[in-house]
Formats: structure tokens, sequence, C-alpha cells
């Protein structure tokens, strides 16, 4: 979960009832799993893609979505962030599409360039994560991805059946 008010609202709360003498464990606990959850899923996709015996010497994904939430185009503190740093720090290179974030706003506060969907579906990816549950995503063809390709749908988007695994 991502977005410019969920990051700091639980340590709001924690703070709050600490003054109120209370004891905020539960609330603390959600947001560093939450802080976690980045290397879980890009450590998720690698070992999926390394159990498909998906060996290359540089692999490559592709994320669908970036903005912190579906059909948004709010970018701030956008989750999708630290599943590509994730990924970069394993070698692997890393591409994202989002028909709904703002290129120019995405380039100047990430320094990432937003790809194309024709891109996307014109590059041998060797693993696709779906991060984002925009409804134009609800559209896309997965099987233009090779067949090799883990495709690994965060949001349950896509019937399971269609995808290698679910968050």
């Amino acid at each position: 979960v991502g977005g410019h008010c969920i990051g700091v609202d639980p340590y709001y709360l924690a703070h709050r009832a600490k003054v109120a003498g209370y004891k905020s464990r539960i609330i603390l606990s959600g947001r560093k799993l939450n802080d976690k959850m980045g290397d879980y899923i890009a450590n998720k996709v690698i070992n999926l893609m390394r159990s498909k015996k998906v060996i290359k010497k540089r692999l490559r994904v592709a994320i669908l979505g970036l903005t912190f939430k579906e059909n948004c185009s709010d970018i701030r503190n956008s989750r999708v962030i630290d599943i590509k740093k994730t990924l970069i720090k394993k070698n692997i290179l890393c591409d994202i599409y989002d028909p709904i974030a703002n290129a120019q706003e995405v380039k100047k506060i990430y320094n990432i360039k937003l790809r194309s969907l024709s891109n996307i579906y014109n590059v041998n990816y060797n693993g696709v994560i779906i991060a984002v549950k925009h409804d134009e995503f609800k559209k896309l063809n997965l099987k233009k991805f090779n067949n090799d390709c883990v495709i690994y749908d965060v949001k349950s988007l896509f019937d399971n059946k269609e995808v290698t695994s679910r968050l």
C-alpha cells in the first residue's frame, strides 16, 4: 500500500497512542510489513523465474503500473519503486508501463522513462509484474508475452489460470 498519507499516518497514530498511554504494536507491525512488500514481490518473481529455469545472463522484467492505486494518476510514495529498486540491485533490467501516470512527472520525480504498451509487448521479458489494478489493464493480452515469461499478479486482476502466480 502506498500513497502520500498511508506512509505517515500509522506513525502519527502510533505517536498519538503513545501520548494517550497505549502501545501500538499492531499499527507499527503493519507498517513494517508493508515497507518490506517491494522486496518480497521482487524476490518472489526472481524465485519464480528460477523455478521455471529462466536462466539468462541478464534478466528483464516489466512492471505494469506505477501509481499508488488503480485509476489514479498520483505517483507520490508509490511502493512500485521499491520493487524496481530491488530488481535493479539484483542486476535485473526493469521497465515500467503505466497508462494513467503522467510521464513527465514520473521522469522528474523518479528519473524513470515510462514505456509504451507496444514497447512492453515487443520486448522479450522474463517476468511481468502486474502491480496496479488499472481498468485498462483488464484488456491486456497476456498471451503476447513469451511462454517462458513469469506473470505475477499482485492485485488478482486476472484469472489464476492466466498468470504464473499471485500475491
